[in-house]
């Protein structure tokens, strides 16, 4: 049976809707009204029909649906095809400590977190107000607030030691590269984000002068293809550059 607080994916394959059950609510679509208590009445991959008799089919959403259809979006965020990429590039698994710097919508916050549950602990810096908001009430749909402890501070704020890795997703992050390194722990992983040319070349002089080794640049690209077997072929658009990855380690 599905539980009170799970998120659930409804879909009739044209239209797909993401809600949190919570007993006694009711979920109104163009459809006709669903209630959250029949729905927990059901399992997943069963139907349920809404007050008009239309029907959806119960889903599990993935972690992949979660982030890109089921969160709000203030900010641009880091597509699964970079956030998976990073999560494995940082080694992140349960029990790390790890720092980040830009939560934005937390789009990659919950694949990491997703990877560290659950003794591992995100320490998230944000400037901006309006954007912790946001990545509290997605933390929260996803199911990883208890994960993440979000500080509305700047990066030059960080009181925290010994963290195992760290992403930083900040305009200017050259200018924090003594603090972070002070805070990690030798050896430990780290990555930035960057969109400009200028702003990556600016941040590999900067590791050089600091002291960090492995340092890598890369971007990734993500192309897919129409699944309609006599039509087969790359669909017309694709996620192509959404910005540059780079990562280093504290030498």
């Amino acid at each position: 049976m599905i539980k009170e607080g799970e998120t659930v994916h409804l879909t009739d394959n044209k239209n797909s809707f993401f809600l949190k059950l919570k007993k006694g609510e009711i979920f109104g679509t163009h459809r006709g009204n669903i209630s959250h208590d029949q729905i927990m009445e059901k399992d997943y991959g069963d139907y349920i029909e809404t007050h008009k008799g239309h029907k959806f089919q119960i889903l599990r959403p993935t972690l992949y649906d979660i982030i890109m259809f089921g969160i709000k979006r203030k900010t641009q965020i880091i597509y699964p095809k970079d956030s998976a990429y990073i999560t494995l590039k940082l080694g992140l698994r349960s029990g790390m400590k790890v720092l980040e710097s830009g939560i934005g919508s937390a789009g990659l916050t919950i694949v990491m977190a997703n990877a560290l549950y659950p003794d591992g602990r995100i320490y998230a810096y944000e400037r901006e107000e309006s954007h912790i908001k946001v990545a509290k009430q997605n933390l929260e749909f996803a199911g990883f607030s208890e994960i993440v402890k979000i500080f509305h501070k700047d990066l030059s704020e960080v009181e925290e030691k010994d963290f195992d890795a760290a992403f930083i997703d900040v305009r200017e992050p050259v200018e924090h590269l003594p603090k972070l390194k002070q805070v990690l722990k030798k050896g430990a992983p780290i990555g930035f984000l960057l969109p400009t040319v200028n702003q990556v070349i600016q941040l590999l002089e900067g590791l050089e002068k600091n002291d960090f080794i492995k340092i890598e640049t890369m971007e990734i690209m993500l192309r897919k293809y129409k699944s309609v077997p006599d039509r087969f072929r790359p669909v017309d658009r694709m996620v192509a550059h959404t910005g540059y990855l780079i990562f280093a380690k504290n030498g």
